[in-house]
């Protein structure tokens, strides 16, 4: 029997006693496979934070200031760089209390919650793309934190999905 299941010739049942144990080579201290749900939980955690820490990173530059080039925060920018914070700080909390144990109700189901919050997020960042601010007119160009914020929401959506595959 050993010698089967050493040489990987699949799995053995082993009786006696009124017991019966299945052998799976290599079952024993194997890493978990990856599947939707670790893949979207990853991600789900990867793009939370990246969204909850992208407002204070530079949305805008405004060169031909006498100061030279300035750099502007999402934070900011007014509300909308304030509620990109508070989206990824939510499914930062959503994500924390999942990994504690904390379940939300079956009729709620977490990567729904967490693509709804992606989804608010890529609207609030489309907004701040099309829709400059004003008082930051006229010499205003985007600068890399508003697209690495609209990427961490559009990632979220996505985890959100991947999330709700394996909960639905």
């Amino acid at each position: 029997i050993w010698r089967s299941v050493i040489a990987g010739q699949g799995p053995t049942s082993i009786a006696g006693r009124g017991t019966s144990v299945e052998l799976r080579p290599g079952s024993r201290g194997a890493p978990p496979a990856v599947g939707l749900r670790n893949l979207g939980e990853l991600l789900a955690w990867l793009a939370a934070i990246l969204l909850t820490l992208s407002p204070f990173t530079a949305w805008y530059t405004i060169s031909g200031d006498l100061r030279g080039t300035l750099s502007v925060t999402g934070w900011n920018t007014g509300a909308l760089g304030k509620l990109v914070f508070l989206a990824g700080l939510a499914a930062l909390v959503l994500l924390s209390l999942r990994a504690a144990g904390v379940e939300l109700p079956p009729q709620v189901p977490s990567g729904i919650v967490i693509a709804g919050l992606g989804f608010l997020a890529t609207v609030f960042m489309l907004i701040r793309l099309i829709d400059i601010p004003e008082r930051f007119e006229p010499s205003v160009g985007r600068a890399i934190g508003v697209w690495i914020s609209l990427l961490a929401a559009l990632l979220l959506i996505v985890a959100g999905l991947l999330k709700s595959a394996d909960e639905i």
